[in-house]
């Protein structure tokens, strides 16, 4: 392996930060967006009833703000609720924007490297085929040795380069369509909330 990236010759330390770059990002945005700690299931639920009960100290907004996405969004909404069922609805889309940008931190990033790595085994390729035309212009092409090496660090950077941008694009689409399901689900339970609290819906969400 170690021959096979240094035959790639010095695009490949790139290439392979971009690997590892990428890697890092797909592990850090699969545990952040997992359902639990985006929209934990009957959340909603448990918030009405602590509003009805009067359970609903600071601590406890504290502790629902801390546990996830929608807890922080909710938690807005219920900190102005009692200004009106405009300002509530404001309050949220305010949280709303601010964990949108939450959700989506490294997704640049992640589709910044699905771009440039194609291009930097692109440019890996062109290099190693300078160095054949001309090790060809100085020697002929007599010496298959020489030629087959830049032949085959123009291959490898190519190679490496496409096998980091598949699936960073991949990854990156997936990611985005995750957080736009996400975001449409935070964005009905809030607008149960605003209704319930505000007598314009049963509660039928328990």
């Amino acid at each position: 392996m170690f021959e096979l990236i240094q035959s790639g010759g010095w695009l490949m330390l790139p290439i392979i930060a971009c690997s590892i770059l990428s890697l890092a990002i797909c592990l850090e945005r699969f545990w952040v967006l997992q359902k639990k700690r985006v929209a934990p299931a009957n959340l909603l639920s448990e918030v009405w009833t602590m509003v009805r009960n009067g359970e609903m100290t600071p601590e406890r907004l504290l502790q629902i703000r801390n546990q996830s996405f929608l807890g922080q969004i909710m938690v807005a909404g219920l900190n102005n609720s009692t200004h009106g069922r405009e300002i509530m609805k404001e309050s949220i889309q305010e949280a709303a924007q601010h964990v949108m940008h939450q959700m989506e931190r490294f997704l640049n990033s992640l589709g910044t490297i699905a771009a440039i790595s194609p291009l930097l085994g692109l440019l890996g390729t062109v290099i190693g085929m300078i160095k054949v035309f001309a090790e060809i212009m100085l020697q002929g092409t007599g010496n298959a040795n020489v030629l087959a090496g830049g032949i085959s660090e123009a291959l490898i950077t190519t190679a490496a380069g496409l096998s980091i941008a598949i699936p960073a694009l991949v990854f990156h689409r997936y990611f985005q369509r995750r957080i736009e399901t996400l975001l449409i689900e935070m964005e009905q339970e809030c607008q149960k909330l605003v209704e319930v609290v505000h007598g314009d819906r049963e509660v039928d969400f328990e």
